[in-house]
């Protein structure tokens, strides 16, 4: 018995601290995850490949309980601005804002912790290849955000659907036992592009315009005083060289017969194309727009494929905004074809290729702000454009209300 009881308090020191080490591992690969999520998606878009390394993080958890949050220390890094954004939109309620944020991260966290495996071998680049096609096509893909996927512009600028296809696979060999070799590899990439990448340019006798109208509400559109201050800014791009200008969303307000003559009147006599963001009304909701106008014509020129879920797309309801999803992927402008993307469709993955498949001359992104508090989601939105725009080399037209 005297023999007995030491062992017995040293098998168990053992075990406390195994368990110890356990714990801290698995905090190690969540806070890891929340490291790829918040400095990846953190406004800059030369920060987008630190979330190459999430698939690394989410295939090595050293279990499905570890994966789920790493996942989800991810997703909600990604997005850690949205509670205050969602609390303004909905009227300074915090609480509504979090559990949205929350809300939003359960179909990331659960496709990867159902998909997760201990298996070596291709069941983890396999398994993380579904999951990330999952989380980029509806209805799943409708709350894809922070794909790492989004890195392809930065590490491969102006290679296109090659670039694309590199990154995936250098995605799908970071959750296998190579992945050192390709965070090596990758990193080269990124080293050569962070000392060479620039922006998007703007393509000639184009201007996008940018605003700082502000609102109170959610469904509060432009007034007459704002109408008049947003033609005298076109009327100065035009004063500078512009032909086409482009405007953010909902910049034109509720479009009407009114709305449309005030336009007309207010263009005469100037040789411009206005591109700007507008709400077209019918008797189940509406569509969130943009509208083409010209001095002597008007039309709408693309319906937005993915309105923002819950706060303005509500399937569940009538009165909210039309999701188009597979519509409209490119639109002619003076000639040109364009890549429409309107603000949530700039954090998605489909809207983007889709519209790529048909290879557009530019990608014209527009947005509103408002609501989001001086926060990063505008500059996400923006640097997500920036990358889509270089991985594919063609210019890019944005126009956002902050």
């Amino acid at each position: 018995m005297a023999h007995f009881q030491p062992t017995a308090r040293l098998a168990s020191r053992e075990k406390f601290s195994l368990s110890l080490r356990n714990l801290a591992i698995g905090a190690a690969f969540i806070a890891g995850g929340a490291v790829t999520g918040a400095i990846g998606w953190s406004g800059h878009a030369i920060l987008f490949p630190i979330g190459v390394a999430f698939p690394a993080l989410w295939a090595f958890a050293p279990s499905r309980t570890v994966a789920a949050p790493v996942a989800a220390a991810h997703f909600l890094g990604a997005s850690r601005d949205l509670p205050i954004g969602t609390s303004i939109f909905f009227g300074e309620q915090l609480a509504i804002g979090i559990s949205l944020w929350l809300s939003a991260s359960i179909l990331f966290v659960l496709i990867h912790a159902l998909l997760w495996t201990s298996k070596g071998g291709w069941n983890r680049p396999l398994r993380y290849a579904i999951a990330a096609i999952v989380m980029s096509l509806p209805p799943f893909g409708i709350t894809g955000w922070a794909s790492p996927i989004t890195a392809a512009g930065i590490l491969f600028p102006g290679w296109g659907w090659l670039g694309l296809a590199v990154m995936a696979t250098g995605l799908l060999v970071m959750t296998t036992r190579a992945w050192p070799a390709a965070a090596v590899v990758l990193g080269g990439f990124y080293g050569w592009s962070a000392a060479t990448w620039t922006p998007p340019a703007l393509p000639d006798g184009w201007a996008g315009i940018n605003t700082e109208f502000k609102f109170t509400a959610q469904r509060q559109y432009a007034d007459y005083s704002q109408h008049i201050e947003t033609i005298g800014m076109v009327r100065e791009a035009v004063g500078q060289g512009a032909r086409t200008v482009v405007l953010p969303e909902s910049a034109l307000g509720l479009w009407s017969g009114t709305t449309e003559r005030l336009w007309s009147r207010e263009l005469a006599g100037l040789d411009v194309r206005v591109v700007g963001g507008a709400a077209v009304v019918d008797h189940t909701g509406y569509d969130n727009v943009m509208m083409e106008l010209t001095p002597e014509t008007s039309q709408v020129l693309y319906r937005q494929r993915m309105p923002v879920p819950v706060s303005m797309w509500q399937p569940w309801t009538s009165g909210g905004a039309h999701a188009q999803f597979f519509g409209g992927p490119y639109v002619m402008i003076d000639g040109r074809r364009a890549a429409p993307l309107i603000c949530y469709e700039l954090l998605l993955v489909w809207p983007v290729l889709q519209s790529m498949m048909y290879e557009p001359d530019m990608i014209v992104a527009v947005g509103n702000g408002w609501w989001t508090g001086g926060s990063n989601i505008v500059p996400i939105l923006k640097a997500s454009g920036e990358a889509w725009a270089s991985l594919f080399d063609i210019p890019l037209v944005m126009a956002f209300n902050e």
